[in-house]
This record gives structure tokens, C-alpha cells and sequence, in this order.
């Protein structure tokens, strides 16, 4: 896997991401292109989101008000992996709505439906090949090529 997409609202704003975080900061550090993909509507408010991108916490910042482009909409997801260099199918998606994750998983990514910090760290390190797996590693969540 060569790109991480994550949403924000419900994944990295949600309670004791650091874990999260921190893998995502270890993840780019191995070339892991990464980007946040929100619907959040942009504009003047939406300053705080950007100020994520430029390697602060990811590489890029998607946002459906920007870019005029919306989960589940197929081509926001592909937008999103052109825009790091990648192709869909080699992303994973990260989102806490089914809806979205079975949208990236149309397109060719890997979904990931979080449900928690400790079991999403989980999935992508197994999904990652990064090291100290821990407890949290299962695959049930992961999805490639189907719905739930």
C-alpha cells in the first residue's frame, strides 16, 4: 500500500487519536503518501483543516467544498489518490460511515470502517506491514473489493 486516506470528522478529531496519528507520522515517514478526505464544506472556516496538509499531520487535504466533490461520489476517491501519486488501489481508506467506506472500496481501495482508535491502529499496521502489531491487530474490518 502506497497511500493512506483518512477521514476527519469521526476518525482524527475523535477521542485520543495520538496512537493514530503517530502512525500515520510513522507511515509517511516509510513514503506512505497520506491525505485527510472530508466533506467538510470548505470555505473561509475550513482554515484549521488545511493547516493539517504540508506534512503538519499528512501530505494533502481534501475537502468536498473545495473540490466540488462528495463520500461517496467514485471520483472524489480517485481525485484524492491522483492527487498523491497513487492509484485507488493502492490506498487504504479510513472512515467511522459505512457508506463511505463501501464508496472507496468501489473505486479499488482497501476500507478500513473505524470503529475505535486502538483496532483502526490495529488494522493498518497489519495492512501497512508495520511493525508491533499488538493486540489490537485483526482483519475484520478490512475490506478489498466488496461491500460489507
Amino acid at each position: 500500500m502506497l497511500g493512506l486516506l483518512l477521514d476527519f470528522g469521526g476518525v482524527l478529531d475523535g477521542p485520543d487519536t495520538a496512537p493514530l496519528t503517530d502512525l500515520v507520522a510513522e507511515l509517511r515517514a516509510r513514503g506512505v503518501r497520506t491525505a485527510v478526505l472530508s466533506n467538510d464544506p470548505g470555505g473561509p472556516g475550513a482554515a484549521s483543516l488545511r493547516n493539517l496538509g504540508g506534512g503538519r499531520v499528512v501530505d494533502e487535504v481534501v475537502l468536498s467544498g473545495d473540490v466540488g466533490l462528495a463520500k461517496p461520489d467514485p471520483r472524489v476517491y480517485r481525485y484524492s489518490a491522483h492527487l498523491l501519486g497513487v492509484e485507488p488501489g493502492e490506498c487504504v481508506f479510513v472512515d467511522d460511515l459505512r457508506v463511505n467506506v463501501r464508496g472507496a472500496v468501489a473505486v479499488g481501495m482497501v476500507g478500513v470502517h473505524h470503529v475505535g482508535v486502538t483496532a483502526t491502529v490495529g488494522e493498518l499496521r497489519i495492512l501497512f506491514d508495520a511493525e508491533d502489531v499488538g493486540s489490537a491487530g485483526t482483519t475484520r474490518n478490512a475490506r478489498r473489493g466488496h461491500g460489507e
